[in-house]
């Protein structure tokens, strides 16, 4: 143990040793990126320019945007960081995050495109009811959006404490602050456009410096892919990490619960399902789909040979005793490999990673509280042309400070984990209303309004009960009280009664919805005519 203690302090002293490099690697990042927010936002005058970034990206483009958007914090550290510890079971959480991808190119990607203007929202209420809609599907996008900031602020703490050799609560949580101000600018100053050109550069150098430690690893194991898993379990010091079980095996209700969340939460997700309407057709939508479903399944691919190479060079004990816990692996392995400089390089590309996404889901809930409850419930659609995006940056700043203090809670977590906690909310609360909405002509006010709150708080109250909060090591409330909830995942109970209170509110009592429009709208979301004029207006 004590060997574990001496190489994990090894390596931060390592790093605080070259505090200039680290600190210089990091701004330079940040002063790229904020160069191209501020060149891209030159032309954020309308509603349209702030949200959808004038609807003037190509599919291609779009694609490497989404993946930038996509592979989070999560993607990066926690999925690394998961396999290192747990290897098969933590591989899970990278075929979860792709196969689901393919549920949003099939079901949602083109139909969304179609039928949308802004937001979910707009897309729920265009044949229903539009205030008691608009009001619950802002208030599900606000709560997956916090689940989600939540995960990125966690690993964003981690990841600058690991850098800069921070291991008290105190300054970690400093960390947090000074990623949710940056956020907060970022969202302020660029709007869509810039958040959108800050996650394609960042998807380059996420996938690239993936891509060099990948190939970095399989040259130290003579490109051999069952050298590495030897040298993995060795290290290990058991086969397990190479089946099924060590992290789901005593419970795989818990296993199935996360895989349903996984698969369904990506259709679901307000921040993704927005990137549809940055694009000028519903064609390059899925074209955009099509290049993101590449893109993000070799960066999973990547993950496998980073993870169990981090198992073996690194250790699973040093990476769990490390600051920020599971979520080193990646940076660690960084260090084991080119030293304090590749260390830097990646953990600024990290970062990047970090801020790109915390600003993509930042402008997204602004832009559900500003579209959807100020501009069409309280003011009913009279706002001047500019009073929307001004409440947008308002909200923008109120989200930033809630997002500090949510991930300050929840620093030490493994960002997969709460990041797959988000895809639980998201497939409770909005994949229901959604699919019933595109394909069921039937569907009623009540049975969405019933699906979207009954889904959201069914998933919020049994993630509280769960060992997420309560009666564990790793919990929020590290060995206070007992777990009433035994799965650490509400998506096998949630995600289903949110489809049936759905199917249910819309059975119980007469339909008032207009028949007229849910014809059209079914048109309209399969051929997209009408869809370009209600977009320019």
């Amino acid at each position: 143990m004590n060997d574990l203690f001496a190489s994990v302090k090894a390596a931060v002293d390592t790093v605080e040793n070259n505090p200039v490099l680290n600190i210089s690697i990091f701004g330079a990042f940040v002063a790229v990126t904020l160069f191209i927010v501020i060149r891209a936002s030159r032309n954020n005058k309308t509603a349209a320019d702030y949200y959808a970034a004038g609807r003037s990206f190509t599919g291609p483009q779009n694609g490497f945007a989404i993946s930038g958007d996509y592979l989070s914090a999560a993607s990066f550290l926690g999925i690394c960081g998961a396999i290192a510890v747990n290897g098969y079971d933590g591989f899970l959480y990278s075929i979860g995050f792709l196969v689901a991808w393919l549920v949003a190119l099939l079901l949602v990607a083109e139909l969304m495109r179609n039928t949308g203007k802004f937001t979910m929202a707009d897309v729920l209420s265009f044949r229903l009811k539009e205030r008691p809609v608009r009001m619950a599907a802002a208030i599900t996008t606000l709560a997956v959006c916090f689940f989600y900031l939540l995960a990125q602020m966690a690993g964003a703490g981690g990841l600058v404490s690991l850098l800069l050799g921070i291991t008290e609560q105190v300054g970690q949580s400093i960390v947090v602050a000074v990623v949710g101000v940056l956020m907060i600018v970022y969202v302020l100053v660029g709007g869509m456009k810039g958040t959108t050109w800050v996650q394609i550069v960042k998807a380059f150098l996420l996938i690239g410096g993936a891509l060099v430690m990948t190939i970095w690893v399989l040259a130290i194991n003579g490109f051999s892919l069952n050298t590495l898993l030897e040298s993995a379990v060795e290290s290990a010091g058991t086969a397990d990490i190479l089946g099924p079980g060590l992290q789901y095996g005593h419970n795989p209700w818990d296993f199935l619960s996360l895989a349903i969340a996984l698969v369904l939460g990506t259709a679901g997700l307000p921040h993704v399902l927005m990137r549809f309407y940055t694009v000028p057709t519903a064609k390059e939508a899925r074209r955009s789909v099509v290049w993101a479903i590449w893109l993000i399944g070799l960066f999973y691919l990547l993950t496998l040979v980073l993870g169990y190479g981090a198992g073996a060079l690194v250790g699973a004990e040093t990476i769990k005793a490390a600051p920020g816990g599971v979520n080193s692996a990646a940076p660690l392995l960084a260090l084991e490999l080119g030293g304090p400089l590749l260390l830097g390089f990646i953990s600024a590309v990290a970062f990047a990673t970090i801020l790109a996404v915390v600003a993509g889901l930042t402008i997204t809930a602004a832009a559900s509280f500003a579209h959807d409850i100020y501009a069409n419930v309280v003011k009913k659609g009279d706002v001047p042309p500019d009073g929307e995006v001004k409440v947008a940056r308002r909200t923008v700043i109120v989200i930033g400070i809630l997002a500090i203090i949510g991930g300050i809670g929840v620093q030490g977590q493994n960002v997969a984990f709460l990041v797959a906690l988000a895809f639980a909310v998201a497939a409770s609360a909005n994949l229901p209303t959604i699919l019933y909405s595109l394909f069921w002509r039937r569907f009623t006010t009540r049975g969405a309004v019933w699906s979207m709150y009954g889904g959201l708080a069914a998933a919020i109250i049994l993630i509280v009960l769960s060992p997420v909060f309560w009666g564990t090591e790793t919990s929020v409330f590290k060995n206070v009280g007992v777990a009433i909830w035994p799965l650490n995942n509400p998506g096998i109970v949630s995600i289903p009664l949110g489809f049936l209170l759905g199917w249910l509110g819309s059975i119980v009592g007469p339909s008032k919805e207009d028949k007229r429009k849910a014809a059209e709208m079914e048109v309209r979301s399969l051929t997209g005519f009408g869809a370009e004029k209600a977009v320019s207006h």
